[in-house]
């Protein structure tokens, strides 16, 4: 699926739940990023994010600490290379693809993350090596 229709299915909640997993998270907040600052990209995507889980009837997934991190993490990434085409971002970036193997688990606690503190507001990274 091309991304502009990636983008509007999702903004518009018609992209079918089932079919959303954690590379699509990563592939809509890189859209995001490419086409907005990332104040404005973080805003946009965490407020989508909320919208497509309450259309679906899944308001209690959202999380920010997990959101905010990733599109931090995401526009590192982009701002050190080429960010180039989806594809060859997802390519060069495998480590923010895997869900099980979060990359977060580099910076944080699991039980920082599993706290409802980190679900309802972004925490800092708590894991110090």
């Amino acid at each position: 699926m091309r991304d502009e229709e990636f983008l509007e299915r999702f903004e518009d909640c018609t992209f079918p739940k089932e079919n959303f997993h954690h590379q699509d998270h990563v592939r809509l907040a890189w859209l995001y990023l490419r086409s907005h600052s990332l104040p404005t990209a973080l805003v946009r995507f965490s407020e989508s994010l909320k919208r497509f889980a309450s259309a679906h009837g899944k308001e209690g997934l959202y999380h920010e600490t997990i959101t905010w991190a990733y599109v931090f993490l995401i526009h590192e990434r982009m701002m050190r290379g080429e960010s180039g085409t989806w594809e060859e971002f997802a390519r060069n970036n495998p480590d923010l693809l895997d869900w099980k193997a979060s990359v977060l688990g580099a910076y944080y606690r699991e039980e920082t993350l599993r706290s409802e503190l980190a679900k309802r507001i972004f925490v800092f990274p708590d894991k110090h090596e």
